[in-house]
């Protein structure tokens, strides 16, 4: 039996956080900066004066405060009402925003990233991306959340685009303050879950930045183990953070990865994992004995990444990679590159004729296993 196991990164759905829209990267950039530092201020225990002037600036700066600005703010801090309050905003004269709450214990609410309706165009083109691999098990890189993953599931991919629903679906909501979460489609039964937002890192906080779920899918009888991921990225925040973040959730996978093991020789860990095949994080996945899809003879010497054009080494952010029981078994490895728009590079689905309409500006991986 010939099965396709594949992981795209969809970029979301049907809504996404509406700064990831914008065309100018260091704007975007600066805001998700903001963001995250905003978020680190808001879970510290007590707030010194100086923790407060910032949380107030912030504020200020991206307009969260301010119920009316609709689009033109990227975030809010949510106070649900009746709630103990974080801030109160002046009327008239003072500052426009001051800061009542001591500390993270002393206030009901969080901060939230304003999200958008994506394009009709790029959601169907999303669902014929899909139908186009027309994988067995896929792997979802952010998606909202279950029931929109089977909306999207029954009502784009088996309604308007006319691609067989999947019969299985699953997503474990994660850490992310985006609502940005990893999901998998299954023509196979989906017998278990393990979720794993709650392991600590060396500081307490949790290692993932999502979460790193382990499906255990039930193919011809058999268990077969897809661990999903998103490693932190490297789009804002400090690098030699993220780099250090990246690590440590490699490391923490490796140790999933060899306690699945235990359990079955069919192990899969899949996803977006945010960094170059040579990079440390990667090379301990690797020395773990996993190997790369796009390693195997089948690739050739096709573009090396699955981000953006593909052409360089640095754009290979997502991964298939298999135990060597399933790495004996892989027979194809293929990416799917149409949902992307990068007209000087490849050609694209007739369907996606900008930026604005395209699936996702990451690739789709698959491999053919016989197993």
């Amino acid at each position: 039996m010939t099965i396709r196991i594949a992981t795209f990164n969809a970029e979301n759905l049907f809504r996404r956080p509406t700064v990831f829209g914008l065309a100018d990267g260091e704007l975007r950039k600066e805001i998700l900066d903001d963001f995250n530092e905003l978020v680190g201020l808001l879970d510290k225990e007590i707030y010194q004066e100086a923790d407060k002037e910032r949380i107030a600036e912030l504020i200020v700066k991206h307009d969260a405060h301010d119920s009316e600005a609709g689009s033109r703010r990227p975030f809010f801090v949510n106070q649900p009402r009746g709630g103990a309050k974080l801030y109160t905003v002046s009327p008239t004269g003072g500052p426009v925003v001051k800061i009542v709450a001591k500390g993270r214990p002393k206030w009901s609410g969080w901060a939230e990233m304003v999200r958008g309706d994506i394009g009709w165009d790029a959601v169907e083109n999303t669902a014929r991306v899909i139908a186009e691999v027309n994988a067995d098990i896929l792997l979802t890189v952010e998606v909202e959340d279950r029931l929109t993953l089977d909306r999207f599931n029954t009502q784009v991919l088996g309604g308007v685009v006319g691609h067989a629903p999947y019969p299985f679906n699953m997503l474990v909501d994660g850490n992310d303050s985006r609502g940005i979460d990893v999901g998998i489609l299954s023509r196979f039964p989906i017998t278990s879950v393990r979720s794993h937002i709650f392991d600590s890192g060396a500081n307490g906080n949790p290692v993932f930045s999502r979460d790193c779920p382990e499906f255990e899918v039930e193919v011809d009888g058999d268990p077969l183990w897809i661990l999903g991921n998103h490693f932190k990225s490297k789009g804002f925040g400090r690098a030699a953070e993220n780099d250090k973040r990246r690590k440590a959730q490699a490391k923490r996978v490796k140790e999933i990865y060899e306690a699945a093991l235990d359990r079955s020789a069919r192990v899969v860990v899949a996803g977006d994992l945010n960094d170059f095949l040579a990079s440390p994080p990667i090379k301990l996945l690797l020395d773990a004995g996993l190997r790369e899809a796009m390693t195997h003879e089948s690739y050739g010497a096709n573009p090396p990444g699955t981000h953006g054009t593909g052409k360089r080494d640095e754009q290979k952010l997502d991964y298939l990679m298999f135990s060597p029981e399933l790495w004996e078994l892989v027979t194809n490895v293929g990416v799917e590159r149409r949902g992307i728009w990068a007209p000087r590079t490849f050609p694209s689905f007739a369907t996606v004729t900008s930026k604005a309409d395209q699936a996702s500006d990451h690739a789709a991986l698959f491999a053919d296993l016989d197993l």
